[in-house]
């Protein structure tokens, strides 16, 4: 403690207000703001730091009810223009929160920002003009956290074409809206904030944004360097065992024969597990992430298909023309790509994750395809991509992949880590003929043999036979599993990503699904060796996380049986004797 830091009861004041500052959305009074108050709120606003003392806020005071009915038509076009966008799991959350306070508060005050005030020398601009528009966000939480401590609700309003919105406001063409916030008082402010309550997301813990010197040391001051696959490795837990107890009890007193379900009634169970609850609750939102990378061994000839597929197909996955997107628009689930090893450049685009570590793998038939520290990036970029798509609020995780000669890494990776030999594990991947096959067979051999793979060594593994996406996958997995969130396997790539993540961390096997059984020899082989049986059988062989897509609605049936279906007792239906 220092001699400038404030009184015990005021310091604990500023973080209370902090802590307890919220977006509302509803629930608000139509009494009047005192204009003693309002003023007050403003005023801190107008406290707010900025680049040069340039100031560039100004605050709009809106009262007009006519005004603001227009306003809201604005806001109401563009969210309906959203809901609209939205896969159908975010839909059914979306409803729920879709509203906003525009004509439900007294007044609306409008943050506008001058990117000219303080002149063009103005101080810590000249390099970066969006300071200006940081300038005023500050004002902004400054207003808000004023508004918190007076007992005033704000809800930010951010439905609206920007343009439009000017034009509405007739505001001078050299201004641009930062905000537009409803404020007033309210009936009484919300535990948490709204989209947390909703399910629409999650906050991110602390311990994953605090970085130390180097970008992914992440750390608290004052703790010890650990690596993200340490930190997450030790934060899976077995299935909640209590959980599928009660889930089992449950299935018997449903209305229904016991074991009618079948494997339902076994996954409904396991559900309860993952998430720790029973019943457990309805898996969605549902996301399908798709893992790209590029492979060396490709130059041994081990595809018919030319290398660049791999990126092509990243451009079709990003404008929605693949068979996943298609799948994934069916089960309503979001499609996120990310470049992890993808060897040709992929355009920035909406859905697409650049997580590059490097351009494709090394040629494995002449030494490890990765380095050390490639394998532990692209686990960092798996373990990262499901920590997000999580705090995002999804339930239910989808495993995909795409890269052209991703079966041969596969193959090497089962046989070795299941102990069977190559020939059994190896398949035609993306159709080989029988000579080629053989050829696949023989370059696998040397891949495992130059290598010396020793599977009780999973990261080394790893890093000789696997690729950029298997590593992406485990990393995936075992973050999810971290998470008590629930991830659907695809077909043979997720499979043996499966196995190195179970080797790593075996209680993470509790918390997969298999979503089909692939035509792959290896997908069926790493299976048995998990324990898990596949959903669906429908000799599929695509990959991209198609089978485990068409899967998501069994998975969703699974924890409705246990949520929705009554029982004897409530139903007054009478059991067997």
């Amino acid at each position: 403690m220092t001699d400038h830091a404030f009184p015990d009861d005021a310091r604990a004041a500023v973080h209370d207000v902090i802590a307890r500052r919220r977006d509302v959305r509803r629930g608000f009074t139509l009494d009047p703001v005192d204009d003693d108050v309002l003023t007050r709120v403003l005023a801190a606003a107008h406290q707010a730091p900025s680049v040069g003392l340039s100031q560039p806020w100004d605050f709009l005071l809106l009262t007009d009810v006519e005004q603001r009915a227009r306003i809201q038509a604005l806001a109401a076009r563009q969210r309906d223009a959203f809901a609209a966008s939205l896969p159908a799991g975010r839909t059914r959350l979306f409803d729920g929160i879709k509203v906003e306070a525009i004509l439900q508060t007294p007044l609306n005050v409008v943050v506008t920002c001058d990117p000219t005030r303080g002149g063009p020398y103005t101080l810590g601009r000249h390099a970066d003009p969006r300071m200006a528009p940081f300038s005023a966000a500050l004002a902004v939480q400054n207003l808000w956290l004023a508004a918190r401590a007076e007992g005033l609700g704000v809800g930010w309003v951010s439905f609206f074409d920007p343009e439009e919105l000017a034009r509405e406001l007739g505001l001078p063409g050299h201004l641009q809206v930062v905000a537009y916030l409803c404020v007033g008082h309210v009936e009484q402010f919300p535990p948490a904030p709204e989209l947390v309550l909703s399910g629409w997301a999650r906050r991110r813990p602390l311990t994953w944004a605090v970085h130390h010197g180097a970008w992914g040391d992440r750390r608290l001051p004052g703790g010890e360097a650990v690596s993200l696959l340490t930190e997450t490795v030790a934060a899976i837990a077995p299935a909640d065992a209590a959980a599928m107890r009660a889930a089992e009890e449950r299935q018997g007193q449903l209305t229904k024969p016991r074991g009618s379900l079948g494997v339902l009634e076994e996954l409904g169970t396991r559900l309860a597990g993952m998430y720790a609850v029973c019943p457990p609750p309805l898996p969605e939102p549902v996301a399908i992430a798709v893992f790209a990378g590029d492979h060396g061994v490709h130059a041994q000839g081990v595809s018919p298909w030319p290398q660049e597929v791999t990126t092509q197909m990243v451009g079709n996955f990003l404008a929605g023309g693949a068979v996943i997107n298609a799948l994934g628009r069916q089960v309503g689930a979001e499609v996120t790509v990310v470049d992890v090893g993808v060897a040709g450049d992929v355009p920035d685009a909406p859905g697409l994750l650049a997580r590059k570590v490097a351009r494709g793998t090394a040629d494995m038939t002449q030494g490890p395809a990765m380095t050390p520290e490639q394998v532990q990036a692209a686990l960092e970029v798996g373990i990262d991509a499901a920590r997000d798509l999580v705090a995002q609020g999804n339930r239910l995780l989808v495993t995909g992949d795409m890269g052209i000669a991703n079966t041969t890494a596969s193959a090497a990776l089962i046989s070795a880590f299941t102990g069977l030999d190559v020939e059994e594990v190896t398949g035609r991947g993306t159709g080989i003929d029988d000579a080629m096959l053989a050829h696949k067979v023989g370059v696998i051999r040397r891949a495992l043999e130059v290598n010396a793979v020793d599977a009780t060594d999973p990261v080394a593994a790893l890093a000789a036979v696997g690729g950029l996406e298997h590593a992406a996958l485990a990393g995936f997995l075992l973050g999810a599993a971290a998470l008590r969130t629930p991830v659907v396997l695809d077909g043979v790539i997720a499979c043996s990503a499966a196995l190195v993540a179970r080797a790593v961390a075996p209680d993470a096997a509790g918390y997969w699904v298999a979503g089909h059984r692939s035509v792959e020899p290896g997908a069926g082989a790493a299976l048995e060796h998990l324990g898990l049986t596949p959903l669906v059988d429908l000799d599929l062989r695509l990959g991209e996380g198609s089978g485990a897509a068409l899967s998501v609605p069994l998975v969703q049936s699974a924890a409705r049986v246990l949520r929705e279906v009554a029982t004897f007792d409530s139903a007054g239906v009478t059991d067997k004797a």
